[in-house]
């Protein structure tokens, strides 16, 4: 019914049954739908239509509708639902993902909501909520499958099968002494290929690579891309299974921690969307945008230090702004390019050589190249000077060897010292750049002065 209309279509369908109160037909188009386009259609409708909707949901399709939602939307929910009806809606919920939304809300909502649960979900739930969000901890969620070393394949699929409605990842199973310490794991599909009289203990790998509850989040995601695992057990320090973290919550992570990166390396400032308002979007901006400002007082004084040379050779202003942006947007690409390989490699001291040495050679051979460009230019339109082409040359030439390097040295530099690196935002690398090549241009401007006076 619903596979080729549009989304627009679907949302006039789904307010004209709202409003008719058809709610089987309503149902009908929610049932060949994914839970993250019920909730697309849910925030595409008027909100005078967002009441009738969720009364015309199932418990199970409110739980899934919640889970695709922002916090805001989230709720908006719960308050439309009632204490009742929503500690039905939680206890069909992801345990990590129900965490999550309680720890925004104030702790006597949170409470509120905790006593009208199961006293066990209640309990996973605090447990959960007590870890903090950028943790392994934070992100786990102790709904998994596990097993024992002496039980059979037969036993294993029984249980898995008895469980799998309760479990967010059915592809692994763990194994766990008497002790719940994590001792193996076995696939889905090895189970399904293995005689059913097999015992677990010679089919789980003993090697189960695991991550620590207190390991950042970033961490983990590192560990699931690297192995490309569907999910990863996290354990204590006496490496108790706690629970397991799955790979849609390491995809979370990494857009999150590109959209931190990327707001950092454009220096706008962190939670800034769509929704903020100007006067908050304009004061998380301010700080750095003043600190860069002062920074920015060094250029002029420079450009006013070389005032003699500039009078003396007119032509240089011609090539300044060209030699300074190059500069800049050359630190730029090499900063992205480090940040990047911070979030996705393991950056050692020979790693840290390796990058510096490779954008050092990257500096030079585009430096050689623009600078031999811009010198051929510069000597072509200043009546073929070769006093002005060469230290035009050179100084882009240098200038971007530095900048390339600035824009590598300075965020390993941070992350060496513990400081996240995406600080060393784009307009700072800028910045500095522009100090960098204006001393260097004007430098090497001055000391072939007398060589440029006759232009």
């Amino acid at each position: 019914m619903v596979a080729n209309m549009t989304e627009d279509q679907l949302l006039v369908l789904i307010i004209k049954y709202l409003k008719e109160a058809k709610k089987s037909a309503f149902q009908q188009i929610l049932d060949e739908l994914h839970p993250y386009d019920v909730a697309q259609l849910y925030k595409g409708l008027p909100e005078k239509h967002h009441h009738k909707f969720i009364t015309f949901l199932t418990p199970d399709q409110i739980a899934d509708l919640i889970q695709e939602l922002d916090h805001d939307m989230q709720v908006e929910i719960l308050h439309k639902l009632g204490i009742e009806r929503s500690s039905k809606v939680m206890d069909l919920m992801d345990n990590d993902d129900l965490a999550d939304l309680l720890n925004e809300l104030s702790i006597d909502k949170i409470q509120e909501f905790l006593d009208v649960m199961k006293k066990e979900d209640s309990q996973h739930i605090q447990s959960l909520m007590s870890y903090p969000a950028d943790t392994a901890g934070g992100l786990m969620t102790n709904q998994f499958v596990w097993i024992h070393a002496d039980q059979t394949v037969r036993q294993a699929v029984d249980k898995l099968k008895e469980y799998a409605h309760f479990s967010e990842n059915i592809y692994y199973l763990y194994v766990i002494n008497e002790e719940k310490q994590l001792v193996g794991v076995v696939s889905y599909r090895d189970l399904l290929i293995a005689d059913m009289h097999e015992v677990i203990e010679d089919l789980m790998f003993n090697r189960v690579v695991s991550v620590h509850v207190d390991d950042d989040q970033e961490e983990v995601a590192q560990t699931i891309e690297r192995y490309d695992f569907i999910a990863v057990p996290v354990v204590d320090n006496r490496n108790k299974l706690l629970g397991i973290i799955t790979v849609d919550d390491a995809i979370d992570v990494f857009i999150k921690e590109a959209n931190e990166d990327i707001e950092k390396l454009s220096a706008s400032g962190k939670d800034i969307d769509f929704h903020t308002k100007a006067t908050t979007a304009a004061v998380r901006r301010l700080p750095w945008l003043v600190l860069l400002l002062f920074i920015g007082l060094v250029s002029g004084s420079i450009i006013s230090g070389f005032e003699a040379t500039l009078e003396q050779v007119v032509a240089l202003i011609f090539f300044m702004p060209m030699i300074a942006g190059m500069t800049g947007n050359t630190g730029t690409q090499s900063l992205a390019v480090v940040v990047r390989g911070i979030v996705t490699t393991n950056v050692d001291r020979k790693t840290t050589f390796k990058l510096i040495l490779r954008e050092l050679r990257v500096g030079i051979i585009i430096g050689v190249a623009c600078g031999v460009l811009i010198s051929l230019i510069a000597f072509l339109w200043q009546d073929q000077n070769i006093y002005l082409g060469l230290v035009v040359g050179a100084s882009l030439l240098v200038t971007l060897i530095v900048g390339t390097l600035a824009g590598t040295i300075i965020p390993l530099l941070l992350y060496r010292f513990g400081v996240d690196p995406a600080v060393a935002s784009g307009p700072l690398i800028t910045t500095l750049n522009d100090i960098f090549s204006l001393m260097i241009y004007f430098g090497i401007a001055t000391a072939f002065l007398h060589k440029l006076v006759g232009l």
